[in-house]
């Protein structure tokens, strides 16, 4: 709580007590008095005094608030009408806590007392009005012209120095009053850098139903801009008169948020640079980029397109008038107003902006409308690498398709299965073929088949080893395997080429032979 500036005079019947407290919540205060008790609150400022004299409520007492100056104006009776009330310029005495008296012991025993529990948690909650205060300081005018400005017109400054406690919750930027205007900028970037979350916003650029329903929300600028463009196209003089009349009275009265919510109140500021870093700007086109920013880093839908319609949405209402643009500062300027503490931002800049959009002229907005229509956004010009990381999402989303796909067509093919008849192998030889041949390879050995033997070399491909059986070498094909399982002989075209180097083949071969293998099968293998 901060303690505000106050001044005391007197005269023969009243104690007059003026209070300044600027940006405080003024459509809600309280005023107490009674004997030499005084106190005032209005979030954040409060006041409690301890009065030289005695003073009274007995219906002459007044009150009046100066809203240019922030000033409340209270008029207190006396008890004792001409009583002249000694030491009103002695502020620390005035400010400090009265010792309370009780009658109740120092020491007491817990639920002797006989209150309930209830009670003592309701006494625990109430505000507690002797709290410390320290008497308010006026900023020099040396310190005010070395402080860095900002709100409407860059014309405050010290406010955010005072209201510390109250704009931490409502302003990203800390201690604005000494951080010049680039230094805030550098400061937004960075925070908006480490805010942007990759994979918020890639489900929302996959998965954007949600997002459709936003976008086909129909505002209520849309009937009207629909209407506006249908009496421009009859007449030029009929759409201005229009705008600038029969639209002004009837929506400065109307406002669309008869229920806000706080997040209203969040999502609005967190959008808006200049509401909670307290920016400056020279170009639309980066007031446009560093919306677009935000757009993609803090509220709960964070898509591109959102930004595009919402520049578009904007584009309608400055092409509706002033009348418009007043409408939703109003709505605006409601929302703030019920939201504790954003109400601060009123004062800054809504209020001013209010005013401000009264007085201008229609032609400024137009032409501000044509200006932004002409701004053209690309997702590269927000600096968050969208592109890139839009192009590796879609790459692992292939990858991942290609893969599940892989999957399903295995799961097709039943393990160990046998080729269909008349299917043709790697080597274009049919299976007919291969028994034919495997045949005529046991009547040149005449002998009895022995165990398959695998010939594995430097000349070999994986998986496709040479086999020796009763003498004879054919290539073990993947097509095949299944016949070496039956017990049957294997053949390849490739038989008769490997007979004719037969020495030579056999001198730079390998005979790789099972563990289970005799020395006489061995012998025996070398002899054939």
């Amino acid at each position: 709580m901060l303690t505000p500036a106050f001044e005391l005079s007197q005269d023969h019947d009243f104690l007059t007590v003026a209070i300044r407290v600027p940006h405080a919540r003024a459509a809600e205060f309280d005023v107490y008095f009674e004997g030499v008790d005084f106190k005032f609150f209005a979030k954040p400022y409060f006041l409690r005094l301890t009065l030289p004299g005695r003073i009274v409520e007995n219906g002459s007492e007044q009150g009046s608030y100066d809203a240019d100056k922030g000033i409340f104006t209270i008029r207190l009776p006396k008890e004792t009408p001409g009583q002249h009330f000694e030491g009103l310029n002695m502020l620390t005495a005035l400010l400090a806590p009265r010792k309370s008296r009780s009658a109740k012991p120092l020491v007491e025993e817990i639920g002797a007392s006989g209150v309930s529990e209830e009670g003592v948690e309701e006494e625990d909650e109430e505000f507690d009005w002797e709290i410390e205060q320290t008497p308010y300081k006026e900023i020099s005018e040396s310190a005010l012209n070395s402080q860095y400005h900002y709100g409407f017109g860059n014309l405050r400054s010290g406010v955010v120095q005072r209201l510390q406690d109250e704009l931490s919750e409502v302003i990203d930027i800390k201690d604005p009053d000494f951080t010049p205007a680039a230094e805030r900028r550098q400061k937004r970037l960075a925070a908006e850098l480490a805010k942007f979350d990759p994979d918020h916003y890639l489900a929302d650029l996959f998965d954007d139903e949600a997002v459709g329903q936003i976008l086909r929300y129909s505002p209520w600028w849309n009937g009207m801009h629909v209407e506006m463009m249908a009496s421009l196209g009859q007449s030029q003089e009929q759409g201005d008169h229009f705008i600038e009349g029969e639209l002004l009275p009837r929506t400065v009265t109307i406002t669309s948020f008869s229920k806000t919510k706080v997040e209203s109140a969040w999502t609005i500021r967190k959008l808006s640079p200049t509401l909670c870093w307290f920016e400056t700007w020279t170009g639309i086109h980066e007031i446009v980029v560093s919306f677009g920013r935000r757009v993609l880093c803090y509220p709960l839908h964070r898509h591109f397109k959102l930004v595009v319609k919402a520049c578009r949405d904007t584009v309608r209402i400055l092409q509706l008038g002033k009348s418009a643009v007043l409408k939703c500062l109003l709505d605006i300027h409601k929302i703030f107003q019920e939201n504790d503490p954003a109400y601060i931002l009123n004062d800054l800049y809504v209020s001013d902006y209010c005013v401000w959009i009264q007085k201008a002229k229609s032609r400024k907005l137009t032409d501000l409308a044509e200006a932004l229509k002409e701004v053209s956004l690309t997702k590269a010009q927000l600096d968050l690498e969208l592109e890139e990381l839009e192009a590796a999402a879609l790459l692992v989303q292939e990858e991942e398709t290609a893969r599940k796909a892989a999957q399903c067509g295995s799961t097709q093919q039943m393990p160990g299965s046998s080729p269909e008849p008349n299917e043709s192998d790697s080597d274009g030889t049919t299976s007919s073929g291969t028994e034919d041949s495997a045949s005529e390879l046991e009547e040149h050995a005449g002998t009895q088949p022995i165990p398959v033997t695998s010939l594995q070399g430097p000349f070999l491909e994986e998986g496709n080893a040479l086999l020796i059986r009763n003498g004879g070498v054919c290539r073990n094909m993947a097509s095949q395997l299944s016949h070496v399982s039956e017990g049957q002989p294997l053949a390849s075209p490739l038989a008769p080429v490997i007979e004719e180097v037969g020495d030579q083949l056999m001198t730079t071969l390998q005979v790789s032979t099972p563990h289970s293998a005799t020395a006489g099968s061995h012998s025996g293998l070398q002899d054939s």
